[in-house]
Parts: C-alpha cells; sequence; structure tokens
C-alpha cells in the first residue's frame, strides 16, 4: 500500500510540472507561433493607450525577449524561492510560492487566490456532500424498486436535472425562492464561515441545492446502472442462497462494487469545482476563484489566469489521488497496478 501511494505521488507531481509546463506555454509561446510580438504582449501589462517607451520598459522588466526556456525557468524559480518585480521607480516582494504578479490589481497572485478560496471551497464541498448522499441513495433505491413509481419519477427526474443548465436553475430558484416566497428578501451573498456560521449555511443553502440538483441526477443514473449490473452476478446470488441479510448483500457486496466509478466521477467533478465552479458563482454573484477567472480573462490579467488555472490543476490532481487511493481501499486489486 505504500510503494502504491509513492507511485501516486511521484505521479502527481510529474501531472502538476506538465502542467505547468503546457499553461505556461499557452500564454507565451503560442501567442508568439501565432504572430504575436513582445511588443502586443507587453501592451496587454501597460494599460490604455501605452507610450512606445512604457512597452520597451515592461518587455525589459518581464524579459519577454527572452528565450521561453528562460522565462519558464524564471517562473518555476519563483514559486519556489519567490522573485522581486519591478513597477517603475518602487519593486515588489512576491515571497514564496509566488505564482506571479498581477500588475492590473497591484498585488501578488497568491494572495489573491487565498482570499477567494473559501467562497469556492465552501460552495463545492457542501454541494458535494448533497448530491453524493442524495444521488447514491435514490439510485441504490431506484435499482432496488426497478420498474416502480419511484423509480420513474426520480429517473425523469435525474433526466431533468441533467439536462437542465444551472444558470437557469439558479435563476429560477432565485426567482421561486429569494423573491417570491421571500426566503431570502436581499438574495444570498457569501458570508465568512469564522465570521457568522449561521449565515454562511443559511446564505449557501439554495446555491447548495442548485448545484447538487445537476449532479445528483447523474450520479443516481450511474448508480442505479451499477446496482441493477451487480445485481445480476453470481456471487450475489450465492450470497443470497446461503441465507445472508439482505442489508449485508447491499451495502458490502452490491453496493461496494458499484463504487467504481461513482469514485471516479466524484473525484473528477469536485477537483473541477475547487478549480472555480464558475457558472453558479456568476449566478449567484459570488466571488470566488470561478468569477474571478472570468474577470481575469475578460481584462486580460494573464498572471492571475495562470495562477487560477494552477491552483484548479492542483486541486484535480489532489483528487484524483484521493481517488486512487481509495480505489486500492475498495478493490485491492488496483494496488499491483
Amino acid at each position: 500500500m505504500f510503494a502504491f501511494i509513492v507511485r501516486r505521488l511521484f505521479g502527481a507531481v510529474a501531472m502538476l510540472v506538465i502542467v505547468s509546463m503546457v499553461t505556461f506555454g499557452i500564454f507565451f509561446l503560442l501567442p508568439k507561433l501565432a504572430g504575436q510580438t513582445t511588443d502586443q504582449l507587453a501592451a496587454s501589462y501597460a494599460g490604455k493607450a501605452p507610450t512606445q517607451e512604457a512597452i520597451i520598459d515592461i518587455k525589459e522588466r518581464l524579459g519577454l525577449d527572452d528565450p521561453i526556456a528562460v522565462q519558464y525557468g524564471r517562473y518555476v524559480k519563483g514559486i519556489v524561492t519567490g522573485q522581486e518585480f519591478s513597477n517603475g521607480p518602487s519593486v515588489m516582494e512576491c515571497p514564496a510560492p509566488c505564482l506571479g504578479y498581477s500588475f492590473r490589481n497591484s498585488e501578488p497572485v497568491l494572495p489573491t487566490l487565498l482570499d477567494r478560496a473559501p467562497v469556492t471551497l465552501s460552495l463545492a464541498v457542501g454541494a458535494a456532500v448533497i448530491w453524493l448522499v442524495a444521488g447514491v441513495g435514490i439510485g441504490i433505491l431506484s435499482a432496488l424498486r426497478r420498474g416502480s413509481v419511484f423509480d420513474r419519477v426520480a429517473m425523469m427526474t435525474a433526466l431533468a436535472g441533467v439536462s437542465l443548465p444551472i444558470y437557469f436553475t439558479g435563476l429560477v430558484s432565485l426567482a421561486v425562492f429569494a423573491y417570491g416566497l421571500k426566503l431570502w428578501p436581499n438574495g444570498v451573498a457569501y458570508t465568512s464561515f469564522l465570521d457568522n456560521p449561521a449565515d454562511w449555511a443559511y446564505n449557501l443553502i439554495l446555491p447548495w441545492v442548485t448545484l447538487a440538483f445537476l449532479y445528483a441526477a447523474l450520479y443516481a443514473r450511474l448508480t442505479r446502472a451499477g446496482m441493477l449490473e451487480t445485481l445480476n452476478e453470481d456471487y450475489i446470488r450465492t450470497a443470497r442462497a446461503k441465507g445472508l441479510p439482505e442489508k449485508t448483500v447491499i451495502t458490502k457486496h452490491a453496493l461496494r462494487a458499484s463504487l467504481t466509478p461513482i469514485l471516479t466521477v466524484f473525484g473528477l467533478d469536485l477537483g473541477l469545482l475547487l478549480g472555480g465552479a464558475v457558472l453558479t458563482e456568476k449566478t449567484f454573484g459570488f466571488a470566488g476563484l470561478g468569477a474571478l477567472s472570468i474577470d481575469s480573462i475578460e481584462s486580460g490579467d494573464l498572471p492571475m489566469v495562470m495562477g487560477v488555472v494552477l491552483l484548479a490543476t492542483i486541486f484535480i490532481v489532489f483528487a484524483s489521488l484521493i481517488v486512487d487511493i481509495l480505489y486500492a481501499v475498495v478493490d485491492p486489486r488496483v494496488r499491483l497496478n
């Protein structure tokens, strides 16, 4: 088990390095290959109507004329040891781990990401708990009551949940529950858990349920399909023939064998949401990582966009690592791979 975890850790680190290289190349190498000059790239940092002197100064300070390998090495060095950024007469310190400096906001990237991360973390984790419990529970009941009224209604609701986009269900839920029933008469607004845990939970209930509705529908269908396939296996019939209680057959045999696809999808979904629930945050007006990424793209803040992408990658890789470990717990044969 220890060797399995070590192999996965090395794989996770290698994946982070590869993604950082690809991301850096997308923002700094592809524009050059497409014909963009360093003057045009520097102009994006200089604000509106920049002078030629300002563009030349930015190119020198950021080293945009250096080879791409040198620029990437400088970026990695900044992550490990920190970096200094010159902004005219002043010099800004960016301590390690430095993910870059936003000249748009005049501040390092990482503190901004850490300031926005609790919003996305609260939204993603709360919704994940709801959709996992509800989706798996409904999927199990639908499989055990195949063809019943409950099964048909549940699957029709799941189909609607998968089909409807989050910005539609989010706006409808706001119109009905917040403004119609006056449960949130002033709308929902994020409150820090440390400031007021009760307001934190109350203002997140509607976004949690709205986001969980989309994912719970998918998990219900996956669980139902996996349970129906597993319940027809020979070892399930053998377990029942031995006289094992139905609860034991369902939980320790059928459900355990059906967890593999659920773990795969859950790890990826949670990792993606932790990197930024873009549509949900925009719909409910939350200032999380998703909203930050959209604002940074619109303003051309390349260092901030790169920081969001790298942080999202860390979340996804970490979630995949946890899924691999859970695989080894659920199915010991995975440890041999």
